[in-house]
């Protein structure tokens, strides 16, 4: 579910005390996208929201979230916004932030 290497290697690249901030930048943009399609995405920003949270997802090692984000991403850009399994893609995301922020302390005290 989650690149823990990925992540590893973005904390070397920044720096831990960087990494940090991106982390709490990336949970509020996130949560912010989440938030909006939890409420109802009007169809036609579908695609964009998906496409968001597929890049914020991929450059913090969220890989499940990421697929099913590109899968509805897709579907939406295809014409078929009925086909974003949007109840997936939530619960993905949930499941996906439970189990990040339950590793992270192990990670950042490597």
């Amino acid at each position: 579910m989650i690149d823990w290497k990925r992540i590893s290697e973005l904390r070397d690249e920044i720096g831990v005390d960087d990494f940090g901030e991106v982390v709490e930048l990336f949970l509020d943009e996130v949560d912010g996208e989440i938030a909006l399609l939890r409420s109802g995405c009007a169809e036609d920003a579908l695609e964009s929201r998906l496409h968001f949270l597929k890049g914020s997802a991929l450059n913090l090692g969220f890989r499940a979230f990421s697929i099913l984000c590109q899968n509805g991403e897709s579907a939406a850009a295809a014409g078929r916004p009925q086909d974003v399994d949007l109840p997936a893609i939530l619960i993905s995301f949930d499941a996906s932030k439970a189990e990040f922020l339950n590793g992270l302390p192990r990670l950042t005290a490597a």
